[in-house]
């Protein structure tokens, strides 16, 4: 059934209440006109609930803009939803990602994750290339994808608004990814589901490293905000020297701060008995949040970054595949992922909207039904990393 204005509508008696389902809902492909977003590829998904998200095809098919009911989820940064083909990969010694940083997902990876990196390159067996040099967070998140298809999948009285798309990450003499997303969001509902497969259409032997950047603003992130998590250790923070010189710590969101440096870190989350991993940013207050699930067994590590810099101002939420100490200290572990042709993994996430005070304090009870996070603002870093893949610690 769809439930749609508080009732529960057959196909038929929804059919009979309309001409088209996008009076209501659906999926538009569109493009972006002006700008620096002139020229990219846009879908539009309207749920019906007053959930409205777009996905930016020329984008690695991230998702940009999300809302509910005229109420903004995903930050937008002052850099925009800029082209693809002004991306600079190599600029800014690596720091030019910066410029392309915006919307509520963008994907890391394929190989690579975290800051600049030189890797090795004997895996590619081609002597003139001596190294694989990486930028912030690797090269996938500004590759246009192919789109293989969109729109709406009725399964009895249920409909599904779906796209799908093929975004290759390759070059000669290198690495040849695939990334094999399909987005879905049911009509009447609040959750957007995400499936990706990241596949080694390559016969080099290729190191895949991946994380999704998920970031959530105003006026979900707002002061007096909570970030509500699983939390059985924290494990790293990136300013630990200077803890609590910027007045903030991990779990209360302060009003904006000129001048603030960024945040971040990594957590150790306990899975519920499905595996599954969930973490929130609420807004108690206000009657409004945003949740995120994925499983413990594709993403073991998660961050949290804050930019609560005025002008800036959100949080993100970051499964990740590795630790935050990077490609070194997972090579050095025997926790780096390494695919042979045609290997592949999977991830499967929703985001989940929370749009008023009831489905707040359901999820931040769910939640800490798996387990209580520290009550300290600024709980001490602990340094113990647990295995990846069952390597030895």
């Amino acid at each position: 059934m769809v439930s749609l204005y508080a009732q529960s509508l057959t196909r038929r008696s929804l059919a009979e209440r309309t001409g088209a389902l996008s009076q209501f809902a659906g999926v538009r492909l569109s493009t972006l006109g002006d700008g620096l977003e002139r020229g990219v590829r846009q879908l539009e998904f309207r749920t019906g609930s007053g959930l409205r998200f777009t996905i930016l095809v020329d984008r690695a098919m991230d998702i940009a803009e999300c809302e509910h009911a005229g109420r903004a989820v995903a930050w937008h940064s002052p850099a925009g939803f800029r082209h693809p083909g002004l991306h600079d990969y190599e600029g800014e010694d690596g720091l030019a990602w910066l410029r392309s940083l915006s919307g509520l997902v963008v994907t890391c990876g394929l190989d690579h994750t975290l800051f600049m990196h030189d890797d090795p390159a004997e895996h590619y067996v081609y002597a003139p290339r001596k190294a694989v040099s990486s930028s912030l967070h690797g090269r996938v998140g500004t590759i246009p994808a192919r789109l293989t298809g969109y729109g709406e999948t009725w399964v009895g009285d249920e409909c599904i608004l779906w796209a799908e798309g093929i975004v290759q990450q390759a070059t000669v003499f290198g690495e040849d990814l695939h990334l094999i997303r399909r987005i879905e969001a049911t009509v009447g509902g609040d959750e957007i589901r995400l499936h990706d497969r990241v596949v080694n259409h390559g016969f080099y032997r290729t190191p895949h490293m991946y994380c999704y950047h998920i970031n959530v603003g105003y006026p979900v992130v707002d002061e007096g905000a909570r970030y509500v998590a699983p939390i059985r250790d924290v494990l790293w923070a990136a300013h630990v020297e200077t803890y609590r010189a910027q007045g903030t710590g991990y779990r209360t969101v302060p009003a904006p701060i000129v001048n603030f440096h960024e945040q971040v870190w990594q957590h150790d989350m306990a899975p519920d008995a499905e595996g599954r991993v969930n973490v929130a940013i609420v807004n108690e207050a206000r009657g409004f949040g945003f949740e995120v699930e994925t499983l413990k067994s594709q993403f073991p590590a998660m961050y949290e970054w804050q930019n609560l810099h005025a002008g800036h101002y959100a949080i993100a939420i970051e499964p990740s595949t590795n630790h935050v100490l990077g490609k070194e200290f997972a090579r050095e572990r025997g926790e780096l992922i390494w695919l042979e042709h045609g290997e592949e993994r999977r991830y499967d996430s929703i985001f989940r909207i929370l749009p008023d005070g009831v489905a707040v304090a359901d999820a931040v009870r769910r939640i800490q039904d798996v387990a209580r996070q520290p009550d300290e603002d600024y709980p001490q870093p602990s340094g113990k990393y647990p295995p990846i893949n069952g390597a030895a610690a």
